[in-house]
């Protein structure tokens, strides 16, 4: 999970919104066309292109706009930018498992979900050789859920992380090329994405 930084809701956005009336009142189901649009490419440059969760690259028809808060919750403005991601989205035709905001669905629970709107998120978070995800200290529950409740340690996903922490192990890699592929994980390249899965130094261990 990586730190974003919520920027200002797209202007086009939030004229859509402001067209309400007596008539006619924006909705998260009528939100289609052009103020769509624009809204998934502002949450998608927010984010490097990457899911607000496991840090996979965003493919165009596999991700969905994702509310942190669920829109289910009678307190949730679901057009809330500020509350407003994009996750990944597995594809059922091909028998992926869900996971990300397809899995986590309309549950919610403050106390124990991690959120990466929060500056800190990265801090709970740790990594084994084999790309499994695992809490920093061992009795965070609040991480420990978010790794259940997000499917963070599916094999797909743990198999993308082993691909992309092997290379930090390769003896014939001199630093130079560490030093890329540091970079590649964490700044944004010349399209403004991030290399997937990971955007940090990370924490190792056996």
């Amino acid at each position: 999970m990586k730190y974003i930084r919520k920027r200002q809701e797209p202007p086009e956005f939030k004229n859509w919104k402001e067209q309400a009336n007596s008539d006619w009142q924006p909705d998260f189901r009528n939100l289609g066309g052009k103020p769509k649009e624009i809204l998934i490419k502002a949450l998608m440059t927010e984010q490097g292109e990457i899911c607000c969760y496991c840090e996979n690259r965003l493919i165009d028809g596999e991700y969905h706009i994702e509310h942190f808060k669920p829109q289910s919750d009678p307190t949730v403005d679901p057009l809330d930018y500020a509350n407003l991601l994009c996750s990944c989205q597995a594809n059922l035709r091909t028998g992926e498992p869900r996971r990300c905001g397809n899995l986590k669905n309309s549950w919610f629970d403050e106390n124990l979900l991690i959120s990466p709107l929060n500056p800190d998120c990265e801090s709970h978070f740790a990594f084994n050789y084999d790309g499994t995800i695992k809490p920093v200290q061992e009795d965070d529950q609040k991480a420990i859920n978010t790794i259940e409740k997000l499917g963070l340690n599916l094999n797909q996903i743990k198999a993308l992380r082993k691909a992309a922490i092997d290379p930090f192990f390769d003896e014939e890699i001199d630093n130079a090329q560490l030093k890329v592929f540091v970079n590649r994980y964490l700044c944004l390249d010349d399209q403004q994405r991030y290399g997937v899965l990971f955007n940090r130094p990370f924490s190792l261990q056996k």
